[in-house]
């Protein structure tokens, strides 16, 4: 198992977000080429919208609610794909061969997801296994959405371009996670 290590999330610009304090990301490569990763959100629960597992979201728009995601390539390469995690257990995958340009995605075993919500926090745990991940090093874009309870959002990355909040653009893709060592 490799080491695991925290990253903070920053908040785009362009959307400041007063509910939150903060948003981070512990992330460590298994010995097995998956990843686990836990998402912790700091703030006031009580003026965001978290869905629940006892609501049914569309799958394709997990990204238009308080969801965590992650965007996984290979340096070098045009292909990535990206994951969305919602704290009501849901989950998807989409495959691009190109910015924003979405191929089929094979089917895959599901991650394991598991919420915890102690005061004033939100922690969702990820294990995505190997099967889900391109062979070699990686390059991760790790990144959150959070609706308020006003229904707006704000977008939450590693490291946010320039302009709009955009995590599908390469320079969002700022953590590099090596194969681990056997």
């Amino acid at each position: 198992m490799s080491a695991s290590f925290v990253h903070a999330l920053v908040c785009h610009p362009a959307t400041p977000d007063s509910r939150v304090r903060a948003i981070s990301v512990s992330v460590q490569r298994e010995a097995d080429g998956g990843l686990s990763l836990i998402y912790r959100l700091d703030g006031d629960p009580s003026a965001l919208r978290i869905p629940d597992g006892a609501t049914a979201l569309p799958p394709e728009r997990l990204w238009a609610y308080t969801c965590f995601e992650l965007f996984v390539a290979t340096d070098g390469q045009l292909p990535y794909r990206e994951f969305n995690f919602s704290p009501g257990g849901q989950w998807i995958r989409f495959d691009f061969g190109d910015y924003r340009q979405r191929i089929a995605s094979p089917p895959g075993p599901a991650p394991q997801l598991a919420l915890r919500q102690p005061s004033r926090c939100l922690e969702l745990s990820v294990r995505l296994p190997a099967e889900h991940l391109p062979e070699g090093d990686l390059c991760l874009g790790l990144t959150a959405v959070v609706e308020h309870a006003d229904g707006s959002h704000r977008y939450w990355a590693l490291r946010h371009p320039s302009g709009q909040p955009d995590f599908h653009h390469r320079e969002g893709f700022a953590l590099a996670l090596k194969v681990p060592k056997t």
